[in-house]
């Protein structure tokens, strides 16, 4: 009996390591530099998510890797047009499945290209980063893959 007990535990054992050998964990500090899939605008609205891809190959990540971040806030709907545009990470897709992650934020001012709409005499000012602009985040916590 205490020789089942013991082989058990042996192949238990044997089995969590081989498995957590596979789970690739990312520390909190990792760089994180995507591509945006689509344009982001400063009047896009707060809460909405957008899609990117990894432009590098991190943490047993491959390069084009999907993701997907949240618009924390932006210049839509305020009655201050100064609300800077503001951007996460939530998740990553591995194997299918999306994995949550947290990023610090990245603040945009609205340098890279600038669209002005002229209406009688007001003017509002409007940066958009187009599909493809490489932007980079910071993991804020580790992430468990």
């Amino acid at each position: 009996m205490k020789k089942k007990l013991f082989v058990l535990i042996l192949l238990c054992t044997a089995l969590a390591t081989h498995y957590s050998a596979f789970a690739d964990t990312m520390p909190a500090g990792t760089k994180l530099v995507v591509r945006t899939s689509v344009p982001i605008s400063t009047h896009s609205r707060a809460g909405q998510q957008f899609t990117a891809t990894l432009a590098q190959s991190v943490g047993g990540l491959s390069a084009g890797t999907r993701v997907t971040g949240l618009i924390q806030s932006s210049r839509a709907r305020t009655t201050s047009r100064s609300n800077p545009l503001t951007l996460t990470l939530t998740s990553v897709s591995v194997n299918g499945r999306n994995v949550p992650i947290k990023t610090d934020s990245v603040t945009q001012s609205p340098s890279p290209r600038t669209t002005r709409q002229s209406r009688g005499n007001f003017t509002v000012g409007q940066a958009t980063f187009p599909a493809g602009t490489a932007l980079e985040f910071r993991l804020s916590e580790p992430a468990n893959l």
